[in-house]
C-alpha cells in the first residue's frame, strides 16, 4: 500500500469516528475500500446491516440503487455515496414510469410483482416484495400460489429462479451488462486450461454459462463454496472485485476470475467509480447525499421490510 493509501486509510478512519459513521461496501468495489469497510457483503449482507446501524452517517460504496435501500429504511440517517454517478445497467433497464405504465397496461393480469433489489426506490415501491441472488429462491416460493408474477427487472436471474422453484414467471427484459459478458465459450476455454477446476458462477450469467457452472449461488455464498471446494482451482464467475474478498477469506484457493470474450475478467464500469479519495471525500463533505421522496420512500419500505422478514 503507498504511502497516500495510508494516510487517506488513516484520515478515512478518523472521519468515521468524528462523524458516527458506518461504511458498508459491496463484494464488487476495490480491494482498498473493502479493506477500510466495516462491513462487505451481498445486497441482502448489506440491506440488514443497514437497516441495523446505529451509526448516525451511512457511507454506502456500491451503487446508486444499493445506498437508496440504506436511505429507505434509514430516512433520518444521513447517506452518503462516494461518486454520485455510480449507477447500474439493470437499475436502467427498467426505468419506473416503464413499469408504472405497464402495469397500468396489463392491470387485469393481476401481477404479483417481485423486484430483484438491483433496481430504484421508485420500481421498489410498485412492487410486493423484494428479493436478492441470495434469497431469490425463498422469496418466490412464499409468493402468493393464485396470482401470476412478474418479475423484474433481470431476465437471467429470474430465469435461474424458475429452474429452482418450479414457478412460472413472466421476466422483465433486464440483464447486467458485466455478467451476460460471460459466455459459454470463454468458460470453456478457461476449464480447458485447468480441467479440474470447480466452476462457480453468479445467477445473472446466461443459461448458456449456468450450464456449464458446478455452483450457481450469490457473491456470499461463493464464499462457503469456495472455502469448502474439494479443489484447490476454482473459476469465479461473477464481477472482479469478488476475487479480493474470495482472496482473503479462502488463502488456500487457487481463485481463477471467469474470463469474457474480450478480457481476462469483468470490471463493472459503475462499481469501480467509487475509490478511496472519494470515499475519504464523502466522509469530510457529508456529500453526494442520497435523497428520497417521503411517499416513494414509504411505499419503497413495505416490500424492502417484507423481504427481510422472509429472509430470515
Amino acid at each position: 500500500m503507498s504511502a497516500t493509501a495510508i494516510d487517506l486509510t488513516s484520515e478515512i478512519k478518523r472521519l468515521k469516528r468524528e462523524r458516527n459513521a458506518v461504511i458498508l461496501a459491496h463484494n464488487y468495489q476495490t480491494g482498498d475500500i473493502q479493506d477500510v469497510a466495516d462491513y462487505v457483503g451481498d445486497s441482502l449482507g448489506l440491506a440488514y446491516h443497514a437497516k441495523e446501524t446505529q451509526a448516525d452517517v451511512i457511507v454506502f460504496c456500491g451503487v446508486h440503487f444499493m445506498a437508496e435501500t440504506a436511505k429507505i429504511v434509514n430516512p433520518s440517517k444521513i447517506v452518503v455515496l462516494p461518486d454520485k454517478d455510480a449507477g447500474c445497467s439493470l437499475e436502467q433497464s427498467c426505468p419506473g414510469p416503464a413499469l408504472e405504465k405497464f402495469l397500468l397496461d396489463h392491470a387485469e393480469k393481476n401481477y404479483y410483482v417481485i423486484a430483484y433489489i438491483n433496481c430504484s426506490a421508485h420500481v421498489k415501491a410498485l412492487c410486493h416484495v423484494i428479493c436478492t441472488s441470495g434469497n431469490a429462491v425463498k422469496i418466490v416460493n412464499k409468493a402468493p400460489q393464485d396470482r401470476p408474477i412478474l418479475f423484474v427487472p433481470d431476465q437471467n436471474l429470474g430465469a435461474w429462479v424458475m429452474e429452482q422453484t418450479g414457478r412460472k414467471m413472466d421476466l422483465w427484459q433486464g440483464s447486467c451488462y458485466v455478467h451476460v459478458e460471460f459466455t459459454r465459450e470463454s468458460i470453456r476455454k478457461i476449464k480447458e486450461q485447468y480441467p479440474q477446476a470447480l466452476v462457480v458462477a453468479h445467477p445473472e450469467c446466461t443459461q448458456a454459462v449456468r450450464l456449464l457452472a458446478d455452483e450457481v449461488c450469490s457473491t456470499e455464498k461463493m464464499v462457503t463454496y469456495c472455502k469448502n471446494a474439494p479443489v484447490n482451482d476454482i473459476i469465479v464467475v461473477t464481477e472482479s472485485g469478488m476475487l479480493h474478498r474470495l482472496r482473503r477469506e479462502c488463502p488456500d484457493k487457487n481463485l481463477i476470475p471467469g474470463p469474457t470474450d474480450r478480457c481476462a475478467c469483468a470490471d463493472c464500469r459503475y462499481m469501480k467509480m467509487n475509490t478511496l479519495q472519494k470515499l475519504h471525500d464523502c466522509l469530510r463533505d457529508l456529500s453526494p447525499r442520497v435523497e428520497l421522496p417521503e411517499d416513494i420512500r414509504v411505499r419503497a419500505e413495505a416490500p424492502l421490510l417484507l423481504m427481510l422478514e422472509q429472509s430470515r
